[in-house]
């Protein structure tokens, strides 16, 4: 029997506040333990909570990012449950009111195909601390810092099909909150994490089948192994003629395997009753619109201008739109050179490259969008070649100069004096008559073939400094 996937996930996303959703504790990432939690943060007697203004924007803006009804009324929550690191014994969320109700938006494929997901919510809450296990030898240790940090916890509907949507739906995601500068995103450090929600049917039938939960996945790759491994243990049990439990799993990725944690809660497990020290979140229309007005071009809108605007296939223009910081280098180097297609080249294939075999993220890299654009001038005006801007850019990021300074300095320009390049292509027929019989002798398939040779020797007499192009069009004509 074929089954079919179907995906629901939940992100929880750490919002960029340079304080707690309800006190003034800081959130900064990799303080020492138990410092950055206040007696607010662990509800002490007598402790208030104060809802953060800014947390509250930043839901909103995620709800205009992705076209989602924003709740002019909503309320805050108590969700009762037990774990060592929520220190009050229950966590204040949002459950029948959220902030952020049904939205949608687009992701992309590796082969360049959309699909609409839609979110059925995002709401507010506060985040728990964090249980450490590997430093207490067969104990854990209670760090109390992220207790209170503000989560958006962004919850989609099951319109997700495989593994591979999964993962473009969080690359998606990811995308979007750092467009809109409400998290970093960071997977690694905490900032989002995913909890997925997987079951299988039969292909062609609307009734869901009973589906696991995967907790706390916390990188891409991890989710797409998670979901395949998934895929296959619950494919396993239904073709034997089990039955899936309805339980929260771990994904353990040194064994790639997931392993059951606990069976599945429900709304009723929790308790849910209204905040009694928060009253309801009232805002209206205006303050909505005023929020519409900040908003940054959207990652789906840069990625269809760029694909009109410059001629990019769908592929380019989702790599360049991939993030707010990327798209605007592109962009400069665009202004700088003239050329959008050979732009994106230089990006996506030696930046990206030499970002990757670096080890740096865009912000520190050593080549200004201006100054990339500036070399890819000097190829568009013949003064150099493709292969030797290579080496122009390599001398650019080890910070030698600009394109110019480095031509000039090396004596890297490109020969395009007629007279000089015709004693080269003279020379080399004349040094070597056997290969020119050769040519000569060929039918027109061979000889394009058979080119090469003296082009190479030209390129090699020249230093590569020789105009290609010239090169060609004076041997053709010379040998011919």
């Amino acid at each position: 029997m074929q089954w079919e996937t179907v995906i629901g996930l939940e992100v929880h996303l750490q919002l960029a506040t340079a304080s707690k959703i309800f006190s003034g504790s800081p959130t900064t990432f990799g303080a020492e333990p138990n410092t950055q939690a206040s007696a607010v943060d662990l509800a002490m007697p007598g402790m208030l909570p104060v809802l953060n203004e800014q947390a509250v924007r930043y839901a909103v803006m995620f709800g205009l990012g992705i076209d989602a009804e924003i709740g002019l009324r909503s309320v805050f929550d108590r969700k009762n449950y037990f774990y060592p690191d929520l220190p009050k014994g229950y966590q204040i969320s949002q459950f029948a009111e959220p902030i952020v109700g049904r939205g949608h938006f687009e992701i992309q494929l590796e082969d360049g195909s959309t699909r609409q997901i839609g979110i059925t919510r995002a709401h507010l809450e506060e985040d728990a601390g964090k249980s450490l296990h590997e430093d207490f030898h067969g104990m854990s240790g209670i760090d109390l810092n992220r207790a209170g940090t503000p989560l958006l916890e962004i919850v989609s509907e099951p319109d997700i099909r495989s593994a591979e949507e999964a993962v473009a739906y969080l690359k998606a995601l990811h995308s979007l909150v750092t467009y809109l500068g409400i998290s970093d995103g960071n997977m690694a450090e905490g900032s989002m994490r995913c909890d997925v929600n997987i079951s299988l049917r039969p292909r062609g039938h609307e009734e869901f089948g009973t589906r696991a939960e995967i907790k706390n996945v916390n990188s891409f790759r991890f989710v797409e192994k998670a979901i395949r491994h998934e895929i296959e243990r619950q494919s396993d049990i239904l073709e034997d003629g089990g039955k899936v439990v309805q339980e929260t799993r771990l994904y353990d990725p040194d064994k790639d395997e997931t392993r059951p944690m606990r069976s599945k809660e429900v709304a009723n497990d929790y308790r849910y009753f209204p905040e009694p020290d928060l009253l309801p979140v009232i805002i209206d229309t205006s303050y909505v619109e005023a929020i519409r007005e900040t908003l940054p071009e959207l990652p789906t809108a840069k990625r269809h201008r760029f694909a009109e605007q410059y001629g990019l296939s769908a592929y380019d223009a989702g790599v360049l739109a991939d993030s707010r910081a990327l798209g605007d280098y592109y962009e400069a180097a665009v202004a700088a050179c003239g050329d959008a297609k050979i732009a994106a080249n230089w990006v996506q294939v030696e930046l990206l490259g030499q970002l990757n075999r670096s080890d740096l993220e865009l912000g520190d890299c050593p080549v200004s969008a201006p100054d990339l654009g500036g070399l890819i001038a000097r190829i568009l005006d013949n003064s150099i070649s493709g292969k030797i801007a290579k080496q122009v850019f390599e001398a650019m990021w080890a910070g030698e100069g600009t394109a110019d300074e480095i031509i000039a300095a090396k004596g890297l320009k490109q020969v395009s004096d007629s007279g000089a390049l015709e004693a080269m292509v003279d020379e080399v027929i004349a040094a070597n008559p056997g290969q020119v019989e050769q040519y000569r002798a060929a039918d027109e398939g061979k000889r394009k073939k058979l080119i090469g040779f003296f082009v190479g020797q030209i390129m090699k007499a020249s230093k590569g400094q020789a105009n290609p192009q010239m090169v060609n069009s004076l041997l053709a004509e010379k040998l011919d």
